[in-house]
């Protein structure tokens, strides 16, 4: 999973790593390592096509990954990390063993910001690194406390983050708590919960002042490919954040979706789109983007 993949590096054990899953790329150099499994389905598709089959796919006992245990096995590592949060996301730990890949597994699960830290602890035990986990946690805390400080007492905009967009899904799990950190109001969302599907009425009637398109699993590039989807919708042009142009499109994949070492820049990215606020140390890849920039 690329939250594990993060947090490995992040503990100084980057060394350690022999094999990755098809979504591991942070940092860049973990590419080059042999991916252990890929897609079982067409994942360029259009989003609503990609929620039809994930759904069908689950109705149906299907796998929506295939992992490949004999490269795994000829690896031979010594631990597999899996997530156990949600069987859509990533690979779990029934994948891996379904796949016939017998190995000691670590399965992680976070809901929430605390969660995440929780993992980098549960990470860096199994490996025998438990006084590397307190200093990167605090390093986390610290870049949270940051936001905190440079949104402080300035007026909540009203917003509303976009996981999916066909069907919509708004934001959950540790999403809501970002914003928070970030002097948001979130108009819609389920913190400490899963994602649902909800009708566009809800959307409309939530009317926030920004809107944030970051699709699950989506590259800031994939992501910005959804603008034609919404904008055939009768809904779209209604929405204030629209009409005054304060919709962005994010990179949902790296950031907004992925419970690792990204999430404290996440925070900062909703600070830079909702207060216009920047952050030093902000890495300098493009994000995210307003929906005006875009031809």
């Amino acid at each position: 999973m690329a939250s594990a993949t993060e947090i490995v590096c992040a503990l100084g054990a980057g060394n350690m790593l022999v094999g990755r899953s098809h979504e591991c790329d942070n940092p860049e150099w973990v590419r080059r390592l042999p991916a252990c499994s890929e897609p079982a389905f067409d994942v360029t598709v259009s989003s609503g096509a990609i929620d039809a089959e994930v759904r069908r796919r689950i109705a149906a006992g299907e796998e929506l990954y295939h992992i490949h245990s004999d490269l795994i096995n000829e690896l031979q590592p010594d631990l597999v990390i899996a997530q156990s949060h949600c069987e859509v996301c990533a690979v779990t730990p029934g994948n891996v063993e379904r796949s016939g890949a017998c190995l000691p597994m670590l399965a992680l699960s976070a809901s929430s910001v605390d969660g995440i830290f929780e993992s980098i602890g549960h990470v860096a035990a199994r490996l025998g690194l438990e006084d590397r986990a307190a200093a990167v946690v605090s390093g986390e805390r610290q870049r949270l406390n940051a936001v905190r400080e440079r949104t402080a007492g300035r007026t909540p905009p009203t917003l509303v983050v976009l996981e999916w967009t066909e069907p919509l899904f708004a934001m959950g799990n540790w999403g809501p708590e970002l914003v928070e950190i970030a002097n948001g109001d979130l108009r819609i969302g389920n913190k400490g919960k899963y994602s649902a599907a909800m009708p566009a009425e809800k959307l409309t009637e939530a009317d926030p002042e920004f809107l944030i398109v970051a699709p699950c699993g989506f590259s800031l590039d994939r992501a910005v490919q959804e603008k034609s989807a919404l904008e055939k919708q009768p809904w779209w042009r209604t929405l204030r954040s629209v009409r005054e142009g304060k919709v962005a499109f994010a990179n949902g994949n790296l950031y907004f979706n992925r419970s690792g070492m990204t999430v404290s820049r996440t925070a900062e990215i909703i600070a830079e789109i909702i207060h216009g606020v920047t952050f030093e140390n902000a890495p300098r890849e493009r994000s995210w983007v307003w929906i005006g920039d875009l031809s």
